[in-house]
C-alpha cells in the first residue's frame, strides 16, 4: 500500500523519505486495523486512556494519556522517555490498545509509567528530522571503528532519541563482545550518548527489513511478531532437501515459514506407519522408497528389484504390518497395487467453441493454392477463368 506522499508522479516517484514514519499510516510495517473505531462506547464508560506510539522500524511502545489530549491515528507526539523526550506517532487509540497490550503482556499499572507529553511543535519536529538524517553516515563511520577495533560484531542500525539526546546503537554477535573502548572512540567522535543493545539474527532482519526468496517482503517485518524455533525437523516432516542455502533466511536462520503448514503435516503423518518398517511377502522383502503424505500413498520397492515401484495405500500397509506381525506374509503387492491402477486419461469437452485442443500436435495439410488473381495497372484484378472440365459422353 502506498499513502499520497509516496505516490508517483508523472511517471516517478515522489518517495516521502520517512523511512517507516509515514504520516497516513498506510505503508508502514506492522500496522493495525482499528476495527473498532466506527463503534462508540455504552452511556458512562471513559475511553482508554493508553495509545500505542510507533517509533523507527516498527519498534512500538505503550503511554499514557495523562494529560486527556485528543489523539488519532497519525499524530506525532513527544513522549516520555528514561531521560529526556522522545518522538513517535500515534498508530493506535481506543479500546483495542487495551487488546493490544494484553496480547503482548503489558500491564497497564506499570511501576513507572511513561506518558505522553503533549503533540510534536515545529521545533521537535525540525530537531528529530536532523537528528534521522545524522543515522546513516554514522552508521558508515560505526561500522568502520569497529573493524579497526576487531571487534566481531555488526553495527545493523542507528536510532536518535526524538530530542538527540542519545543514540542507541543495534548490533548483532556470534559470542560475547568487550565494546567498552568501542564506546569511548564513539563518544569522542560523535559527541552524543551513546547506548549498545544487542538483538538478534531474526529481531535484525525485522527491523531492517527486506524481500524474501518468494518475492514477497520479509513476513517479520510485515505481520509476524512472534518469533518460534524453527528446527530442521520440519523441513523433513515436509519432504523438503536439506540444502541450508535454501531453507535459510536473510537472516541466516531456519525460515519461520517452515512451521506455517508444519501441523497440518504432522496430522497427515498420523496414519502413516514409519518408513523404515519393511513389508515381508512371499515374494521377498519390500522396503518404502517414497511417501505421498496428502493423497496417502507409499510406494515400495523389493529387495534386489529396486527399479520396480508398488504403490499402495497407507492403510493397505498397515494392514500388511499387522500381518507380518503375526507372521503371517501376504502372497505379493501386486495384488494391492492393483486395486491403485486408474485410467489416467483426461477427456476434454469443446467448451469455447474450439475443433480440438490438440489440433497444434499434428502438422498442417501442405496444400498451396496457387494465386491466379493478377492486378491490372489501374489496380483492378483480374481472374482467370477455370476450364470446364469436358464431360465424356458415350456414343
Amino acid at each position: 500500500m502506498a499513502c499520497a506522499s509516496c505516490s508517483t508522479k508523472d511517471g516517478q516517484p515522489k518517495g516521502c523519505k520517512n523511512n517507516g514514519t509515514c504520516g497516513t499510516d498506510s505503508c508502514n510495517k506492522l500496522t493495525v486495523f482499528d476495527w473498532l473505531a466506527n463503534m462508540s462506547l455504552p452511556n458512562g464508560e471513559k475511553p482508554f486512556n493508553w495509545v500505542e506510539v510507533r517509533f523507527k522500524n516498527g519498534r512500538k511502545e505503550y503511554y499514557q494519556n495523562t494529560e486527556n489530549l485528543t489523539l488519532s491515528i497519525g499524530d506525532v507526539v513527544a513522549a516520555q522517555a528514561p531521560s529526556g523526550h522522545d518522538i513517535g506517532m500515534v498508530t493506535l487509540t481506543g479500546e483495542l490498545v487495551r487488546v493490544q497490550m494484553k496480547r503482548k503482556n503489558v500491564s497497564e499499572t506499570p511501576e513507572e509509567i511513561f506518558k505522553i507529553y503533549r503533540k510534536a511543535s515545529q521545533k521537535d519536529i525540525d530537531i528529530w528530522s536532523e537528528a534521522r538524517d545524522k543515522e546513516e553516515p554514522m552508521k558508515v563511520k560505526a561500522r568502520q571503528f569497529a573493524i579497526d577495533l576487531r571487534l566481531e560484531m555488526k553495527i545493523s542500525d542507528i536510532e536518535f532519541q526524538g530530542d538527540a539526546s542519545k543514540a542507541t546503537f543495534y548490533y548483532t554477535a556470534e559470542e560475547r563482545v568487550d565494546f567498552r573502548e568501542l564506546i569511548k572512540v564513539f563518544a569522542r567522535e560523535f559527541r552524543t550518548r551513546i547506548e549498545m543493545k544487542q538483538v538478534g539474527f531474526r529481531q535484525e532482519a525485522s527491523r531492517l527489513g527486506g524481500i524474501g526468496s518468494c518475492g514477497r517482503e520479509l513476513c517479520c517485518s510485515t505481520w509476524l511478531t512472534d518469533f518460534r524455533s524453527v528446527s530442521t525437523s520440519a523441513a523433513r516432516y515436509q519432504q523438503l532437501s536439506l540444502n541450508p542455502q535454501k531453507l535459510a533466511g536473510q537472516c541466516g536462520k531456519l525460515k519461520c515459514c517452515l512451521n506455517y503448514e508444519l501441523d497440518s503435516y504432522l496430522d497427515a503423518l498420523k496414519g502413516f506407519p514409519k518408513t523404515e518398517i519393511k513389508l515381508k511377502t512371499e515374494k521377498g522383502t519390500a522396503v518404502c522408497q517414497k511417501t505421498d503424505i496428502f493423497k496417502g500413498h507409499m510406494w515400495y520397492a523389493y529387495e534386489g528389484e529396486w527399479m520396480n515401484w508398488h504403490k499402495i495405500t497407507t492403510v493397505q500397509a498397515n494392514e500388511i504390518i499387522a500381518l507380518n506381525k503375526k507372521n503371517q506374509p501376504v502372497a505379493s503387492l501386486e495384488e494391492y497395487a492393483s486395486e491403485l491402477t486408474e485410467d489416467t486419461k483426461s477427456e476434454f469437452e469443446n467448451v469455447v467453441g474450439q475443433d480440438s485442443l490438440t489440433r497444434f500436435d499434428s502438422p498442417k495439410p501442405n496444400n498451396k493454392r496457387k494465386n491466379n488473381k493478377r492486378k491490372n495497372n489501374n489496380g483492378k484484378k483480374n481472374y482467370k477463368k477455370k476450364p470446364q472440365e469436358s464431360k465424356n459422353v458415350a456414343k
